[in-house]
């Protein structure tokens, strides 16, 4: 029975390393990659995934080795007491350690393009997670050049901005700037087709960035546990052409001036 037990602990290793190999055909690990960064990020997580990988399996090897060879029940050897080793304490101490190290130097260029080479270009929106939903406030595209008054209020945080709830729409191959913020507990702001995953945290405005090489609808998610409702705060993402994109702005806006006059009307015929 022991020695079913340690077969049985085998196909570990054997199951990992299968499903592994046939997972980029059924494209387990990841979804499309659509951003720019996308594919650096990707190759540090096979890189790591790699590395581990083969860890995994020669320790998981070693373990059945030990399991099969000393089983109780068939061993005859004498049991032999060891107090350890200083040299192999050393080694795999710091063997993980240096490991460890490179991988942290490794990365160091996937984490600048995405957390710290910030692009020097206009704010295109501002996220505002609530629980449980995406609250997105643009400015307006188009504010009068000659009145000083309109294009205050058609920038970010004026009177013509225009109000979305999950649906998040950029425009291809330009690079996306945006500030997200939190209304209320953690959330975490997750693109998966575009490789972004930034914590909100209440009281903190936090830059991110990317650029969509790909039109489509992809999918806007929340990866932080954030209460009750934490399953449904999701959206949509919609990667379009400029011209798609403020047409879609402007159909927004008119919508949205369209329900405040209804309300404003309601409310002076109720006075």
């Amino acid at each position: 029975m022991a020695k079913f037990w340690s077969l049985l602990f085998l196909l570990v290793p054997i199951a990992g390393v299968g499903l592994f190999v046939v997972s980029p055909a059924y494209k387990w690990w990841l979804p499309d990659d659509i951003s720019v960064q996308g594919r650096t990020i990707d190759h540090l997580f096979y890189f790591i995934l790699w590395l581990t990988g083969v860890v995994f399996v020669i320790t998981e090897t070693v373990l059945f080795w030990f399991m099969w060879r000393y089983n109780a029940n068939d061993n005859r050897d004498p049991v032999n007491f060891t107090h350890g080793s200083h040299a192999l304490e050393v080694v795999w101490t710091i063997l993980p350690a240096a490991t460890l190290l490179f991988i942290a130097i490794y990365q160091m260029n996937a984490w600048a393009a995405s957390k710290i080479d910030k692009p020097a270009v206009p704010t295109t929106l501002e996220v505002t997670a609530r629980q449980f939903e995406w609250r997105l406030r643009y400015p307006h595209p188009h504010p009068n050049a000659s009145d000083l008054q309109d294009v205050k209020d058609c920038k970010l945080g004026g009177r013509k901005n225009i109000f979305v709830v999950n649906d998040l729409h950029i425009p291809v191959d330009e690079e996306i700037l945006l500030d997200l913020k939190s209304a209320d507990v953690l959330h975490s702001f997750f693109l998966p087709n575009l490789r972004v995953k930034q914590d909100a945290v209440p009281g903190m405005k936090i830059p991110v960035w990317f650029r969509a090489t790909k039109t489509g609808t992809y999918d806007l998610a929340c990866a932080e546990l954030c209460g009750w409702g934490h399953y449904k705060m999701k959206g949509r993402l919609t990667v379009e052409s400029r011209a798609q994109f403020e047409e879609w702005l402007e159909t927004k806006y008119k919508e949205q001036q369209a329900t405040q006059e209804s309300a404003a009307a309601a409310s002076a015929s109720e006075e």
